[in-house]
């Protein structure tokens, strides 16, 4: 593993240096830019939109754009010096409970291994934090950029996770098209209810897999062979179904099937109470949020 990140954690006195890890990769598959007519590789320029001219690195500085085309600019030695020292440490500042934090704030894990003579440190905290089940809450900066982060133990490793601040959070109440209040049917309720306790099952994310990335390789695989890809087009449907009929159909389903296809099977069931879409009827377009 590539060494992202060396510095120490500090807890009251006590001072742990340590390694930072990547603790997932990036398995999306990259696609370049390819000119069409000579098969060549299409490449970015970095060019200034005045002048119309290529850039190099020595004449670009970094600028923050307070108004409409103005920026205050600044140098790298300028960006460094307001990076104090505690750039290097991970400050624990308090030590809480997992489950007080919500899932929205986790940004991206990271494994801490001991650096230099801090194994028995490492060791200490790592011990000490799985007896009392506490994650411990800190700061870091990595690459200029600041985070929260959450100590915890994984395994015999200590695992950070940066964690957006709250007001990089955005409110539930900027979500469109919110009911103002939840009301369903009692009947379809309780289908529901016995629906989740059907499907419901231990998370292993071993039986997880990306279905898009698997055919993208697969065709990839074919093109590379001279193979034709023919992908066949899945039915339109309405999104106007019977909820009574397709919770019915589900139950059935998963009744009849293995655990392991009991998910599958309820969106078969769901599918078939659905109505094909008309030719002459035109698809809706989908607002996208971001």
């Amino acid at each position: 593993m590539h060494t992202v990140w060396k510095g120490a954690i500090s807890f009251g006195l006590v001072h742990v240096p340590v390694k930072m890890f990547s603790a997932t990769e990036d398995k999306d598959i990259s696609m370049k830019m390819i000119h069409k007519v000579c098969g060549g590789p299409v490449s970015y320029v970095r060019q200034c939109k005045n002048c119309e001219v290529d850039v190099e690195w020595d004449d670009i500085a970094k600028g923050y754009e307070y108004e409409k085309g103005r920026y205050v600019l600044f140098e790298k030695d300028e960006l460094d010096a307001l990076a104090s020292e505690a750039t290097k440490t991970i400050q624990i500042l308090d030590f809480v409970d997992l489950k007080e934090i919500d899932p929205i704030y986790f940004q991206k894990t990271y494994y801490l291994s001991p650096d230099q003579a801090g194994g028995n440190a490492y060791n200490l905290l790592l011990a000490a934090m799985r007896d009392t089940g506490k994650i411990g809450i800190s700061k870091i900066s990595i690459r200029s950029k600041s985070s929260l982060a959450a100590i915890r133990v994984l395994d015999n490793c200590l695992a950070i996770e940066t964690v957006f601040y709250p007001d990089e959070i955005r409110p539930v109440s900027q979500v469109p098209g919110l009911p103002d209040a939840v009301q369903v049917n009692e009947k379809e309720l309780t289908m529901a209810r016995m629906l989740i306790d059907q499907l419901s099952a231990a998370f292993e994310p071993s039986k997880y897999t990306d279905d898009y990335r698997n055919r993208l390789m697969d065709a990839i695989g074919k093109k590379i062979a001279g193979e034709e890809v023919h992908v066949a087009p899945e039915q339109q449907r309405t999104n106007v179904i019977d909820l009574m009929a397709a919770l019915q159909a589900s139950l059935e389903a998963v009744q009849t099937d293995s655990p392991a296809t009991a998910g599958a099977a309820a969106k078969v069931a769901v599918k078939k109470t659905a109505k094909p879409r008309s030719k002459t009827t035109k698809p809706k377009t989908k607002e996208t949020v971001s």
